[in-house]
């Protein structure tokens, strides 16, 4: 059982990165897929040496018995409440009938235990699953790594190449965590293979404001108004737009991921917990 790790969620890309880092570590990682998982990464998985085992999460006899001799469960499942909080809780509830020690949630995000019900939707569905998983027979970490550094390249409020403004609610100095993904995954690599996790962990590669953005950058620094506007805003939006409820990232969900950025962030950071990792900077994407 020892350094014997499952990843739900490998073929995607945070899973990926994991199994990768895992695999560095020298630990033995089998990955569930489902059917219907893109051949051609699964095939890679394989050629590096995991064990892949194809199942259906509604069969709980062959979700159990795909935990078994496993020291830890990492799930880097992503999607709405038939994900995050249904298919969730079938890999949770096989990982206690195998015995499973330890479980790491899909929990990458602001430590959404600082904000209240309705403010993010997907955080919400977090939060429904840690209700379960916290009553649940097994040991629990949550890793709260704020916001992926890799959304600095996609034009978002916060950062915005195409018009060189660098946005923020209410406080401009307001340091909001970021984290790459790979730091991300190498993190939880290192979280898997430790038997003495907390319940939770924070990490970020970065934190930083957007003042402090905008004097790297050169960027106009736009006040966007207060955090209660853009609360009430997301509130509107969700309510004329529920097409969005079956949607990811839908345009109030982003939205609402802005209002997270800028209402919670790590005060105390556990990046040296694992001594040996190194961190991405800002200037690394300021670069790009």
């Amino acid at each position: 059982m020892e350094n014997n790790i499952l990843v739900a969620g490998g073929t995607g890309d945070l899973g990926g990165r994991i199994i990768k880092a895992l695999l560095v570590n020298g630990a033995t990682v089998k990955a569930i897929v489902r059917n219907g998982s893109d051949p051609a990464t699964v095939e890679q998985l394989k050629s590096n040496g995991v064990d892949i085992i194809s199942v259906d999460f509604k069969d709980h006899v062959a979700l159990t018995a795909a935990c078994q001799d496993v020291s830890c469960v990492v799930s880097a499942l992503a999607g709405l409440r038939d994900v995050v909080v249904d298919t969730q809780t079938l890999l949770l509830e096989a990982a206690v009938a195998a015995g499973v020690p330890r479980f790491i949630s899909s929990d990458y995000s602001t430590d959404f235990n600082q904000l209240p019900e309705g403010a993010n939707r997907n955080f919400d569905l977090r939060k429904e699953f840690m209700q379960k998983i916290d009553s649940a027979a097994i040991k629990a970490t949550s890793i709260f790594n704020g916001a992926f550094a890799e959304l600095l390249n996609y034009n978002i409020p916060f950062l915005d190449h195409k018009n060189k403004t660098v946005a923020y609610w209410e406080r401009p100095d307001w340091k909001v965590d970021f984290t790459s993904m790979n730091d991300t995954a190498a993190f939880t690599a290192k979280a898997a293979l430790d038997d003495g996790t907390p319940r939770h962990l924070r990490i970020a590669s970065f934190q930083v404001s957007a003042s402090e953005i905008a004097a790297a950058s050169g960027y106009t620094l736009q006040n966007r108004g207060t955090l209660a506007e853009l609360d009430a805003y997301n509130k509107s939006e969700r309510a004329a737009h529920p097409e969005g409820e079956n949607e990811l990232y839908a345009k109030w969900q982003q939205s609402q991921y802005m209002h997270s950025m800028f209402s919670a962030h790590n005060v105390t950071l556990d990046n040296d917990r694992y001594p040996g990792l190194t961190w991405s900077n800002l200037e690394e994407y300021l670069r790009q």
